[in-house]
């Protein structure tokens, strides 16, 4: 189950920006495509190029172990229309789009999938493993008929050749005798000699979305986000570049790792409301699927042949139900069950015509006191007025977060979530504009283990 679940998120990260809303091949956002994962040819990164030509990975493994991994990208296939001038000399011009019969077919940066497989294990792991890989140019056509049989061009689909190595090894870890540390570097080896071509032109000797599902088949992996105590020294000793390892799974799995070039967290999900892919890079479903609706009719026609997959999300939004929509509009997870006294004060206060507290108002809810109520960090209880440290957390936190590590703040309340998680709002000790936060309630906030108390409020 952990590798069919990590299939599914590695899908979502190798098609993640392959097309853009509004899905039409002439959209300004789809002319720079391919943001993720790039690995250029090594001559032309190293001549200058913005895009690298390797990625590296690094994350522990415990026990003596055999794993089986897999390095997954995709290949640029350029997708080219030709309208069919003389059909006697079967004779053809390169067009950008072409219009025949009320249809529409346009010139694309399709994409193939490549997937390169390798296996390790304790016993063979003394030696850095090499494993080169190559996929050769190809050039297929394809006729273009429209629906009443009439043949109007054709597409030619092109690639160009591309080469790689893929070097894994694993070596002890001097703090522990059980763990050792894979090492996983993936280079594009493409010959290429103009320093001066555009990225453009590049991309089509380049490994896009590059990424690697490892699975463990004996030994067992550990998180490098949220480590056991015992391994955090030799989590921290890991190295990893472009990429980031992360557990995929059910919570608590240690089976299958899989190293992204777009950040995630350990055991990363896709939500159940969401129909399907929407390639966008910043998919939020219910604002995407809403402004696909508002397209016209010849939009949607345009999007339609642009790609399959742009077609694909047309038709689904244009059949979609209501009562799938009404699921994108949100969802709450994990909340806390009623307990009997719940259950009990909620049937007096309906029998009494009462109504409940709004569940998202603190202030209505006489169990909690914001400005009152104190936590435990450590030993020490800490409430409003209290200075801290932040020491914001990788596993939880977010970029901006971390910018603030080492900051002292004041304490400004204590608060609980629908889910019980205790939470600090807080002040920076040296924002100008904490007075004015204080006084309109915009804090900042922290789990109580993110903080370091400073002093014991009296």
């Amino acid at each position: 189950m952990s590798v069919e679940r990590a299939r599914k998120i590695a899908d979502a990260v190798l098609y993640e920006g392959y097309v853009l809303y509004p899905y039409r091949a002439s959209s300004g956002k789809n002319q720079v495509r391919w943001q993720f994962g790039v690995l250029a040819p090594r001559e032309w990164s190293d001549a200058g190029g913005c895009e690298h030509s390797w990625s590296q990975t690094e994350c522990l493994i415990e026990d003596e172990f055999e794993i089986a991994g897999t390095v997954r990208f995709l290949q640029i296939q350029s997708r080219i229309v030709e309208q069919l001038v003389d059909s006697d000399a079967d004779s053809f011009l390169k067009k950008e789009s072409l219009e025949a019969e009320a249809e529409l077919w346009t010139s694309w940066d399709e994409a193939i999938e490549r997937e390169v497989e390798f296996v390790l294990s304790s016993e063979s792991s003394h030696d850095e493993r090499l494993i080169d890989f190559e996929f050769p140019a190809s050039r297929t056509t394809e006729a273009i008929v429209t629906k009443s049989g009439h043949r109007v061009g054709r597409f030619v689909r092109e690639s160009t050749t591309v080469k790689g190595t893929i070097r894994v090894s694993a070596e002890p870890i001097e703090e522990s005798r059980a763990l050792r540390k894979l090492h996983l570097r993936i280079e594009n080896m493409t010959p290429w000699s103009d320093a001066s071509a555009s990225r453009d032109v590049v991309m089509r000797s380049s490994l896009i979305g590059v990424h690697a599902l490892i699975e463990a088949k004996r030994g067992k992996f550990v998180s490098l986000i949220d480590p056991p105590e015992w391994a955090k020294a030799a989590a921290q000793k890991c190295s990893n570049v472009r990429t980031w390892p992360v557990m995929v799974g059910e919570d608590g799995d240690r089976d299958v790792v899989l190293s992204s070039p777009i950040i995630l967290y350990d055991y990363p999900q896709i939500a159940p409301e969401s129909p399907g892919d929407l390639y966008d890079a910043t998919e939020i479903d219910e604002i995407l699927t809403l402004r696909t609706m508002t397209l016209t009719d010849d939009e949607k026609r345009q999007a339609r042949a642009t790609d399959p997959r742009a077609a694909a999300i047309i038709d689904r939004v244009d059949d979609m139900p209501p009562e799938m929509l009404d699921k994108l509009h949100g969802a709450l997870r994990y909340l806390r069950g009623a307990t009997t006294a719940d259950t009990e004060t909620a049937v007096e206060n309906n029998s009494a015509g009462v109504e409940p507290p709004p569940w998202w108002d603190p202030g209505a809810d006489a169990s909690v006191s914001p400005e009152t109520d104190s936590v435990q960090v450590g030993d020490v209880s800490v409430s409003k007025g209290c200075r801290v440290r932040l020491r914001p957390g990788p596993r939880r936190s977010d970029a901006q977060d971390m910018f603030l590590a080492g900051k002292t703040a004041r304490v400004e309340a204590v608060y609980f979530d629908v889910e019980e998680h205790e939470y600090l709002a807080v002040t920076l000790e040296d924002d100008p504009a904490a007075e004015f936060m204080q006084t309109h309630g915009r804090f900042l906030y922290f789990y109580p283990d993110e903080v370091e108390p400073l002093e014991v409020n009296q």
